[in-house]
């Protein structure tokens, strides 16, 4: 049975850029091509792709926008931003406003390539990360990417006390504190350190570092 092809959407209103890169593109995805702003903006707030190529200046909705009401509609799929602008601050808007990456024109279509499967081969679909180090923490898919393993699925009280001390980097929790904000009433200190020893176990000894006389805080991988 064939493969079938991810779906990409590309909004360019370039009249002869615009084709020239959804022929490009078609030679291994599945393309729709819109040319306006607003019809760019529905059709990703309605399709269902794998990855977004938006160029920043449209008409109707610009692609800073698109890009900001996708995010904003709690869309995740992976955006390219083209754009003709090379400043440091337009590129950083791109960023900011929720664009994985950019490109700036002119550009080789092989570059163009690249970068649109590097945004797809890191995106996962499971929701916001927390980077610990070189690891990917997902908690609500209750996962973290290794970055030798790949995935390593995590229980319920495991994803909550790395979710606790990875949104806290900076602050050593003592295993009361942990026990009030991860576990029952009735659960004993000794439970913490089971935890710890389980996360440690599935990831690496150094994800969770101990202090000395004051309990845990997130490792300095």
């Amino acid at each position: 049975m064939e493969r079938e092809r991810q779906r990409v959407l590309l909004v360019e209103d370039d009249q002869r850029l615009g084709p020239l890169i959804e022929q490009v593109l078609a030679e291994t995805y599945e393309v729709t091509l819109i040319a306006d702003g607003d019809a760019g903006l529905r059709a990703g707030l309605d399709g269902t792709f794998d990855a977004i190529v938006v160029d920043r200046r449209l008409p109707g909705t610009d692609g800073v926008t698109i890009v900001e009401t996708l995010r904003a509609r709690r869309v995740v799929t992976p955006i390219l931003m083209l754009t003709a602008l090379g400043g440091l601050a337009d590129r950083v808007g791109g960023l900011d406003a929720g664009a994985n990456d950019y490109l700036v024109k002119p550009f080789e279509f092989d570059e163009l390539l690249a970068r649109l499967r590097a945004i797809m081969r890191t995106f996962t679909g499971e929701g916001p990360v927390i980077a610990v180090g070189d690891w990917q923490f997902y908690p609500e898919s209750r996962c973290i990417y290794s970055p030798y393993d790949g995935r390593i699925q995590l229980t319920a009280r495991e994803t909550a006390l790395l979710r606790l001390l990875a949104e806290n980097p900076l602050r050593t929790f003592s295993r009361r504190q942990i026990l009030s904000e991860v576990f029952e009433n009735d659960e004993q200190p000794g439970t913490v350190d089971t935890y710890v020893h389980y996360v440690r176990r599935k990831t690496d000894k150094d994800l969770i570092s101990t202090v000395r006389g004051e309990g845990y805080r997130l490792g300095a991988l």
